[in-house]
């Protein structure tokens, strides 16, 4: 399995998460919307049974909404006659309403005169496990033409949400394992990425080494043959063959060695003031073998350039352009590069630029990690491990300066590094 068909997995399953997430917290709500209105129901009931215990009705209507209403989530009034009744028998009798029918949170309870327009007695039921302070509420007026008896509940919603422990338990159980669930799944995809990594290293590294190795062994059965000390010119190309390639293998071990010696610590950066001009010179001259090889046109632009300089570590900073042009040239055909320099907002830039066969744009964003190739299916035509770009944008960050990338497929490339004047 690929990375790209795991990462559409993790896709649909972030998805499902969602969806999962997204139904319990609904779920929450309707069952936070049922308790409430349970609460107001058992309370509507209490005031019911308090009516038939009671003789306190102003009114013979046997309809209950006729006489009771709640003006605000927390408040219900009921309508009572004036006279006829004890504030004491009516706290009495409501409490016990209240308890038959589950009502176990505090209240408030108001005796309302019409005639003098406010309350004239307030009461307090506590809850059988509350410790709350009385003093501390004041009750609303409802302005009504008739006496009525007012409940308030301080603490509705705290008892409300304390009838749903349950369920918010079971939620936050169902959080974790999603939470452990995604976990898991972004673990499971690194590990398969790096995975998928460490293969196509593997797959680099041996196409790396058997060309060479296969060249040199060929090399070595021919100078193993009793008459090549007759043949002179062709002993000599022959050594020249394993010399050649066993410097190119010495050179890639050092850089993977390079590279691992690097890996955990900063780049042992010298500052001195460097010849933009001479820098790439350096590099050019370096590169000669395989501009001849490969029948290059090499070019270094803009006349100004022999008056820039920069801050910067000679040997490293060569080192970068190096890796560019070995890039522009391995991946041209008719490779026809140019390097140019100048100033960009405050940066001065060294742009190497070639006519290749350019880069996707999807595949750009990952160009500068460690050990990443641009996919070319089973075709190794092109040599390296994928640390080239790793190691020059770790140069330019030592530097404290970036690194642009500017590509059309079937075009060609331009690497431009910026660095702080």
């Amino acid at each position: 399995m690929r990375s790209s068909t795991l990462r559409w997995i993790i896709l649909l399953a972030t998805f499902l998460i969602a969806l999962i997430v997204g139904v319990q917290l609904f779920w929450l709500h309707i069952v936070y919307s049922y308790e409430q209105k349970t609460f107001n129901t058992n309370v509507v009931k209490s005031i019911r049974g308090l009516y038939e215990d009671m003789d306190i009705a102003d009114t013979p209507s046997n309809h209950l909404q006729d006489l009771v209403e709640d003006p605000s989530p927390d408040y219900f009034l009921f309508r009572v006659k004036g006279k006829g009744f004890s504030n004491d028998s009516l706290v009495h009798y409501l409490k016990h309403e209240l308890n038959d029918f589950d009502v176990l949170t505090d209240a408030h309870v108001g005796f309302y005169d019409a005639r003098q327009g406010k309350y004239m007695a307030e009461q307090y039921i506590p809850a059988a496990a509350a410790r709350y302070d009385p003093t501390q509420k004041v009750l609303a007026v409802y302005k009504r033409p008739h006496d009525y008896v007012v409940l308030y509940f301080p603490h509705r919603n705290k008892y409300v949400l304390a009838q749903m422990n349950f369920w918010f338990i079971s939620t936050g159980i169902l959080f974790i394992v999603l939470i452990g669930l995604a976990v898991i799944l972004f673990y499971f995809y690194r590990q398969k990425f790096l995975a998928e990594v460490q293969k196509d290293f593997v797959n680099n590294f041996t196409h790396e080494f058997k060309t060479p190795l296969a060249v040199m062994k060929i090399s070595a059965e021919v100078l193993l043959q009793e008459k090549i000390v007759n043949q002179p010119d062709k002993l000599f190309k022959y050594a020249h063959i394993i010399q050649h390639q066993t410097e190119h293998l010495q050179s890639q071990v050092e850089r993977l060695l390079h590279i691992a010696s690097t890996d955990r610590r900063e780049l042992p950066i010298e500052k001195v003031k460097v010849p933009v001009r001479e820098i790439i010179e350096q590099a050019v001259a370096k590169v000669q073998p395989l501009v001849e090889d490969k029948e290059a046109l090499v070019e270094i632009q803009d006349p100004s350039m022999p008056g820039y300089e920069l801050l910067a570590d000679r040997v490293h900073l060569e080192l970068a352009v190096v890796n560019l042009l070995e890039n522009a040239l391995k991946y041209s055909t008719k490779p026809h590069v140019i390097i140019s320099a100048g100033r960009e907002n405050g940066h001065l830039f060294i742009s190497v630029k070639d006519n290749g066969i350019g880069i996707e744009k999807k595949y750009q964003k990952n160009l500068f990690k460690k050990f990443y190739r641009v996919p070319t299916g089973d075709v190794h035509n092109v040599k390296g491990f994928g640390l080239g770009l790793n190691f020059v944008k770790r140069i330019i960050e030592a530097h404290h300066g970036s690194i642009k990338v500017n590509s059309l497929p079937g075009i060609g490339t331009e690497f431009k590094m910026l660095f702080p004047l």
